[in-house]
């Protein structure tokens, strides 16, 4: 697995390099500016991106905002953020295209490192790995519409745990009911939301853009600005 770096704290860019290598990922390239990101992922197409939402020059959102840039030039293009902070609207921006491949964590919320290697695997391979605060707000802050409303309390928590790339014995374990009540709860959602089997069977990461795209669409229609910064 082929990965690019963005991060501007060296040490802290050395030891997930390190560590990835030790994981058996190749690091084609580790920056820590946001003019050099960009230049990394467009020359090198990496299989993932690990990217610190804030990068020099300006140390506000280049990073997150060299991560849609490279994503506008190449369509799902895989990005994990890493971020201090939730950061709604850019959360909201990545998830936005449909393409999937996208991932949100708070660094003081990556306990370990195996942690951070399923996180980076699940998003090189096209799904989601979004920490469990992002999808707090990103599901729960602003109306749903049609067919979202058609989902039941239980099958909303289901799929925010989804979200998070959770397996559906983990989502079972989480919400403490039988892997069967899982699977019935993941199969109503895909009924609701009109997710047909397909050959590659990636129901799984179609429902979750499906319910964020909604609720980005939404604040947009509504004509509100997306909610601000908020400090966890």
């Amino acid at each position: 697995m082929r990965v690019v770096l963005g991060e501007d704290l060296a040490l802290l860019r050395e030891g997930m390099e390190h560590l990835l290598t030790a994981h058996g990922c190749t690091v084609v390239a580790s920056v820590g500016s946001a003019p050099e990101l960009l230049r990394a992922l467009l020359d090198e197409r990496p299989d993932v991106a690990v990217v610190d939402v804030r990068l020099p020059p300006g140390f506000s959102d280049e990073g997150v905002q060299v991560a849609l840039e490279a994503r506008r030039r190449v369509p799902g293009l895989p990005v994990l953020v890493l971020s201090q902070y939730v950061e709604q609207l850019y959360a909201r921006e990545l998830l936005a295209d449909g393409a999937g491949a996208v991932g949100y964590l708070l660094k003081d919320r990556v306990l370990h490192s195996r942690q951070f290697i399923a996180a980076v695997r699940r998003v090189a391979g096209g799904g989601t790995a979004m920490d469990p605060a992002v999808v707090e707000r990103l599901l729960h802050n602003g109306p749903r519409r049609e067919p979202l409303d058609l989902l039941t309390r239980r099958e909303l928590e289901v799929l925010g745990l989804m979200a998070e790339g959770r397996s559906n014995a983990a989502v079972a374990e989480a919400l403490f009911v039988t892997d069967k009540a899982i699977d019935k709860h993941i199969n109503s959602i895909f009924t609701k939301l009109q997710l047909l089997p397909s050959k590659d069977d990636n129901r799984r990461v179609q429902a979750v853009l499906a319910y964020l795209t909604y609720v980005h669409h939404d604040h947009r229609e509504a004509g509100r600005p997306a909610a601000g910064t908020t400090r966890e």
